[in-house]
């Protein structure tokens, strides 16, 4: 008989990932997390730029980052031979958001300060409407002291910016089902103190920038190049405003993900496709070296003769066409790079062939569980239902991964 986890066991159980969600909310923060996860339990940093012969052995546990968006991780069993398979678990880390634009400074309209930002893929839509958001990601830094530009990773994650709606009672224009982003969907993220002879406009903004002022925070909100720079100064004093290069900023719910319905058999949380599926295989692959692929393991078992490989990528709500995507050489480098250094003086073409040959892979994503409100918009006998199994999704016309 099945065994049924009870309240608390369910709680436990979700608790790591609901954490995950929550604390991690850009990609940028979800790619560091799992890199840590993955220090924590022995596993070694490699670098794309660095020769890797001689760094990787049999029963060892490593990891390469992309951009500091995609992270690709993977285990050499104990037993491995060259042209033995791979067992590959793919997923996204990535998922539908708005981004800050490059200039996100707008001209000041009824007294309010607005924030410039772009659709991620399907974001800007009607769930984004009175949400409260908070802003992180990736900032550009020059340590002077250093003479180098460094990465680091800030976030707002108490309510910074909102998306209004027009009240109802307004009429027609506010139920218009086609709203413009560019002029209708702009967050709100402060009141302007400059007073209303005051007013920022396009022209006065950008007049340093036309004359030659090419500092990269003149072009973002002061207020929010403040916050950000607050932020950098905990972690170096020294920093300032000018010190900031670039950045890569996501505006996102900070709702926190949590358990609901009577039972709490639900998982309400923003953000879980694909970090659902991510966090599962990282974790998969933690748990498989438990009891397999040391150096005097002394009961291998039969998955010690070949690579586990997990993937999390980026850029797949666009089409995975950069270089940190799945679509990228970023997976078929990492493995070919492995057996290379597992197997010196070899054809590597020859054993790379015969690795794909003999491997398996499982592109791992969320499915859409079936609306009760909407049950005529599903094919017959193919609306998956929530915590009765796994979904495996087949097109006949070759959109997805799956064969026979």
């Amino acid at each position: 008989m099945k065994k049924q986890l009870s309240t608390a066991d369910v709680e436990s159980y979700t608790q790591p990932f609901l954490d995950f969600i929550t604390e991690n909310p850009t990609v940028f923060h979800a790619v560091d997390a799992v890199a840590k996860r993955l220090e924590s339990n022995g596993f070694t940093k490699l670098s794309s730029r660095d020769q890797w012969n001689g760094k990787i052995k049999k029963g060892g546990k490593y990891f390469v980052e992309r951009n500091g968006s995609s992270i690709v991780s993977f285990v050499v069993g104990s037993n491995y031979k060259p042209g033995n398979g791979a067992a590959v678990i793919a997923a996204h880390i990535d998922a539908v958001t708005t981004k800050v634009k490059p200039i996100s400074t707008k001209p000041t309209k009824a007294g309010y300060v607005q924030l410039g930002i772009a659709p991620y893929a399907g974001a800007l839509n009607k769930t984004w409407w009175d949400r409260d958001l908070g802003i992180g990601g990736k900032v550009l830094v020059k340590d002077k002291s250093k003479g180098k530009i460094e990465t680091k990773l800030v976030k707002l994650d108490h309510p910074i910016a909102r998306i209004p709606t027009l009240a109802p009672h307004f009429g027609a224009p506010a139920y218009d089902p086609n709203p413009n982003p560019e002029t209708q969907m702009v967050p709100i993220i402060g009141l302007d103190q400059s007073g209303p002879d005051k007013s920022n406009t396009l022209s006065s903004q950008y007049t340093g920038l036309l004359q030659g002022d090419t500092v990269f925070a003149s072009t973002q909100p002061p207020r929010l190049v403040n916050a950000i720079t607050r932020i950098l100064k905990e972690e170096n004093s020294a920093t300032t405003a000018s010190d900031i290069i670039n950045w890569e900023l996501e505006v996102f719910d900070t709702q926190p993900a949590q358990l609901g319905g009577l039972e709490k058999e639900f998982i309400f949380a923003p953000r879980i496709d694909d970090k659902l599926c991510s966090f599962a295989a990282i974790e998969a692959l933690i748990a498989s070296t438990s009891n397999t692929s040391t150096h005097d393991n002394p009961n291998p078992t039969e998955d010690d003769s070949i690579i586990k490989i997990v993937g999390c990528f980026d850029d797949e709500e666009i089409g995975s066409l950069l270089r940190q995507g799945a679509k990228s050489n970023f997976l078929p480098s990492t493995i070919e790079r492995t057996v290379s250094a597992l197997a010196p003086n070899q054809p590597i073409p020859d054993l790379v062939s015969q690795t794909f040959a003999n491997g398996f892979m499982i592109s791992a994503d969320v499915s859409h569980a079936v609306n009760p409100n909407y049950l005529s918009v599903y094919l017959e006998n193919h609306a998956p239902q929530l915590n009765v199994g796994v979904a495996v999704q087949a097109d006949p016309n070759g959109h997805t991964t799956t064969n026979s």
